[in-house]
């Protein structure tokens, strides 16, 4: 099995309204994932600093961070990155620039981990319903067009209120959901904007939001978690 996370960490900005990334690296640490997709991962200004530094992952946590390459300062693109076991192998990686209105986009890589191929895409779409239904369209898009087809796992903070229509609608033709249940807000869970997604050579084992007290705190969204393997 492997264990893949999505987390809008809101920059390390809890609902205390005090910045402290050693928090947020405490609730991956209690999550535990091979694999975890981050929104809003740099800061929103000037150099778009990534608010995880090196230093810290190195000396908190048991994940590297894929390297975009898209900032120099920047862990991934739009505030989307991807962190992955120090011992995971990196095969290829891309950013993936989406139609929006305002700074958008999302974030690709081929992995090896624990012996399994994947392919794992991580997002944060848009606020208006138009715009994450065209998103989410350029993602599978870009997906479909790949010279090499890899099992799948989209995840990140769709912003889609509605249970089943709009872009979830759009994925569904072509992926499955975790049932990881209600993540925004953390304080009060009303709504399921977080998701993960995967292609049906996967299969999807036992998910769910991580509700401990620092993921309460860390950010205004809880972090969803899945646990996958080769179908059939």
């Amino acid at each position: 099995m492997i264990k893949v996370a999505s987390y809008n960490m809101r920059k390390s900005i809890g609902t205390d309204r005090r910045r402290r990334p050693e928090r947020t690296l405490q609730v991956l640490c209690e999550i535990n994932a091979d694999v975890i997709a981050l929104q809003e991962a740099d800061r929103r200004f000037g150099p778009r600093e990534a608010v995880l530094t090196g230093h810290l992952l190195a000396e908190h946590g048991d994940w590297k961070a894929i390297p975009f390459g898209m900032r120099a300062r920047s862990m991934g693109w739009h505030g989307n990155a991807l962190l992955v076991r120090k011992d995971a192998q990196i095969m290829d990686c891309e950013a993936i620039h989406l139609p929006a209105l305002e700074p958008r986009g999302a974030v690709m890589a081929d992995i090896r981990v624990h012996g399994e191929m994947l392919r794992i895409v991580g997002m944060h779409l848009d606020l208006s319903g138009l715009w994450r239904r065209r998103q989410a369209h350029a993602i599978i898009a870009h997906l479909q067009a790949s010279a090499r087809q890899y099992p799948t796992v989209l995840m990140g903070d769709l912003n889609e209120w509605s249970p089943h229509n709009g872009c979830l609608r759009d994925f569904a033709q072509h992926f499955d959901f975790a049932a990881t249940g209600k993540s925004f807000h953390a304080r009060r869970p009303m709504a399921r904007l977080d998701r993960i997604m995967v292609s049906r050579d996967l299969a999807i084992g036992a998910s769910g939001v991580h509700e401990s007290m620092n993921a309460r705190t860390a950010s205004d969204h809880l972090p969803i978690w899945a646990t996958i393997r080769p179908a059939g």
